[in-house]
């Protein structure tokens, strides 16, 4: 029998309105909510589920996507299905874990509070975010280290999709660069700061005296770090992932084949939209992939309840 991955999505998958199904049906959902908000000391509920300009920026985002995603993983909890590993894409990797208990849930709402101030905070003007098609990582490394100016790998996400990152007249320069290296497109990006990129390497500083003053226990199942894809399996090294992970690349595509390799056959992705879901499926074919975003998701977990 094979393994379960749970997997838990990272910015541009919000929404308004996201995980409001979830508060009105399950009493444990609701509380993700309550203590989301008492620990950002503001209204969470109505950042995520009404019309408001603010869910889209960087510091509010990140805690009203952890806030879904752990109220949507409360209700996956509730049918008894367990991982056997857990995995994030980037502020999604605080998702995961909060699902193997290395935090309480109020610290890591705490922590993901400071992590979305921090990283706003750390180069607020002349960065920039590209999504590169159709080239491979080869290629893109090649041309990052080649173009003058600070641009780097931000996203490994899939075959054929990489994200760069870094200064914004050096993402640009990237950018045609790749295209007049055959990448079918070059897409800007809609961000508010070069993440993943060495310009935030402050705001991981930072964040680490935020992490050094948590109480952290063990994973009770690992779950693999976008740092560098290993498996975390005690509090060791928990404080120096989180704070690289902010000025560093997200490893997702080799995160998710190091998990088929070692045996997951079925992954549940846990959170607002299908981002990951298409990712999986463009890395594997021969795996399942389950999404659990609406309440009536739950239903597609039924083949899962006896494994």
């Amino acid at each position: 029998m094979g393994k379960i991955a749970f997997v838990f999505p990272g910015q541009g998958a919000q929404y308004v309105g996201m995980g409001r199904d979830f508060y009105a049906a399950f009493a444990e959902s609701r509380q993700m909510y309550e203590i989301a908000s008492s620990a950002a000391e503001m209204d969470i509920k109505e950042l995520c589920f009404e019309e408001n300009e603010r869910l889209n920026i960087t510091e509010y985002t990140q805690i009203a996507m952890l806030a879904t995603e752990m109220a949507i993983l409360q209700a996956v909890k509730l049918k008894g299905i367990q991982p056997d590993v857990c995995a994030g894409l980037s502020l999604g990797e605080y998702a995961a874990i909060g699902a193997t208990g290395v935090m309480a849930p109020v610290d890591c709402f705490r922590v993901i509070r400071k992590r979305g101030i921090f990283m706003q905070e750390a180069y607020p003007v002349g960065g920039a975010m590209s999504a590169v098609l159709g080239s491979d990582a080869a290629t893109i490394e090649k041309i990052c280290e080649e173009t003058e100016g600070i641009v780097s790998i931000a996203n490994y996400n899939c075959p054929g999709q990489i994200v760069i990152t870094g200064e914004k007249d050096a993402v640009e320069r990237a950018g045609e660069a790749l295209k007049a290296a055959g990448a079918k497109r070059v897409i800007p990006l809609k961000v508010s700061g070069p993440f993943h990129s060495a310009l935030l390497g402050d705001a991981g500083e930072k964040l680490r005296k935020e992490l050094e003053a948590v109480n952290l226990s063990a994973p009770s199942v690992p779950y693999i770090t976008n740092v560098d894809c290993s498996y975390v399996c005690d509090t060791e090294r928990i404080v120096d992932l989180c704070a690289m992970q902010v000025s560093h690349s997200v490893r997702w595509q080799q995160t998710i084949e190091k998990m088929i390799a070692d045996g997951v056959d079925t992954f549940i992705e846990i959170g607002p939209g299908k981002t990951l879901s298409g990712f999986i499926k463009k890395i594997s074919k021969d795996v399942t992939v389950l999404n659990v975003e609406k309440v009536e998701d739950l239903e597609g977990l039924k083949c899962l309840q006896d494994k």
